[in-house]
């Protein structure tokens, strides 16, 4: 079931307006991140202080990180052709766990962080439990802006909140519908969607296709699986009281399910590695996870137009119910000096009307409730995959999520063991092995 806040305001910034966005400053709360640092160290100032405010100088540019693609560039050029006083200028850092590292350093040395922080949702939790270097973006203006989940994840028990949900990311199915009917598969979006309502159907579909087509796998990564599959548990790592235990049934199966297919229906390649992005060229696979701005990744790596006889599509239907897996978030760091601007300017560019271009461009589905129930995004097709009505498609995969796994403050951090334990079983070590070294490693991070 979709979680829609009651009562959306409204409202946007318009390019070219200044806002009242400025007078809704509030002060975070003064903590410690979650990176075990109590004093800066490469300024000496106090790390939970708020940097003096100052006016942009001449020539000065308000600075944005992102990572991956968010879709800003041509919305960047139209706030600045429009805002010629409040100049931005955007750093794209290729992959988040770069810009992760990077951001870590940063913060740690309270020095060199740009005016505006994108941070992958994961890793909104260890803001939420430590908001000390972080502005507290509460506005009248955007209140019922986004999807409650998206609030929840981004606020703190004192209610204050600490970014601005850019996107979401509904999960459906993506194939290679070629491939299927070499396969003797049926290749229409409505019979496959029939055939993987569970994650058994989905495996055992898997296995007919790689008896068919043999040097083609099912699916692009294991890694890939096990975060779809996580997406449906609804406490993988910790408890509510933030607890770890990762010795939970639940995340146990998801292991246990995605190691005993390895050898059968997986590429073996590492999710975001040179070998996952060669198997979008080379038949490699035939099915894919796909959150809405998974669609981008396909695009690019597949080859803009599609070579001859490739055919991408989107199956209505992800195995087992729904899922979300993504949507990202833009914070402020208390160390800028140009809190105003940064949220003006971040109040503009999550507003519906530029999250719905986001999606047109690029795919990010919105995660803003004005944007869900606009005509036009339930109209869009895309024609790179065969014309698969994906507004339609992304909005119903929205409607039925039905759990939201809980992300505690060290989500993040073991998230990347628990996938580091299976890219070991994909390079061959013994599952029971793999999975004693993440309980050890998990056991280090407490």
């Amino acid at each position: 079931m979709r979680n829609i806040a009651t009562g959306p305001r409204r409202w946007s910034v318009p390019p070219g307006t200044r806002s009242r966005a400025a007078r809704y400053l509030a002060a975070g709360a003064v903590a410690t991140l979650v990176l075990g640092v109590t004093t800066a160290c490469g300024s000496g100032e106090d790390p939970t202080a708020s940097a003096d405010q100052q006016e942009l100088a001449d020539g000065e540019a308000l600075s944005i990180t992102t990572f991956g693609e968010f879709g800003y560039d041509a919305l960047i050029e139209e706030w600045n052709e429009a805002n010629p006083d409040l100049q931005v200028e955007q750093t794209k850092v290729s992959l988040w766990d770069d810009w992760k590292n990077e951001l870590n350093t940063l913060l740690q040395a309270n020095d060199g962080l740009p005016d505006v922080v994108a941070i992958e949702g994961d890793f909104m939790p260890a803001l939420v439990a430590a908001p000390d270097r972080w502005v507290d973006l509460s506005q009248d203006e955007v209140e019922g802006r986004w999807l409650d989940f998206k609030v929840e994840a981004a606020t703190t028990p004192d209610g204050e909140l600490l970014g601005y949900a850019t996107d979401a990311g509904p999960e459906a199915i993506c194939y290679r519908a070629d491939l299927f009917k070499k396969a003797g598969l049926p290749t229409d979006r409505e019979e496959v969607t029939a055939l993987m309502t569970t994650w058994d159907d989905y495996f055992e579909l898997g296995e007919q296709y790689v008896q068919k087509v043999p040097g083609s796998k099912w699916y692009d990564a294991s890694g890939s699986i096990a975060q779809a599959m996580l997406n449906q548990v609804a406490f993988p790592f910790e408890q509510a009281d933030n607890t770890v235990d990762v010795e939970n049934d639940e995340l146990k199966q998801v292991y246990e399910t995605v190691a005993a297919n390895t050898d059968k229906l997986s590429t073996r390649a590492a999710q975001w590695s040179d070998d996952w992005t060669a198997g979008f060229k080379s038949d490699g696979f035939a099915t894919i996870p796909c959150p809405g701005w998974m669609r981008s990744n396909i695009k690019a790596n597949t080859g803009e137009p599609a070579p001859k006889g490739v055919v991408w599509d989107i199956a209505d239907v992800f195995p087992g119910g729904g899922g979300n897996w993504g949507g990202s978030y833009l914070a402020i760091p208390k160390s800028s000096p140009h809190h105003a601007e940064a949220l003006e300017f971040i109040t503009w560019i999550t507003a519906p009307e530029q999250q719905l271009k986001i999606f047109e461009s690029l795919g990010n589905f919105p995660s803003q409730v004005e944007a869900l129930e606009d005509p036009q995004l339930l109209k869009t097709k895309d024609p790179y995959f065969n014309n698969a009505p994906a507004g339609e498609i992304f909005s119903n995969r929205a409607a039925a999520i039905e759990v939201q796994p809980y992300h505690g403050p060290l989500y993040s951090d073991i998230l990347g063991k628990f996938q580091d334990a299976i890219n070991r079983v994909d390079q061959g070590t013994d599952p029971d092995k793999s999975w004693e070294t993440f309980v050890s490693e998990v056991e280090s991070l407490q």
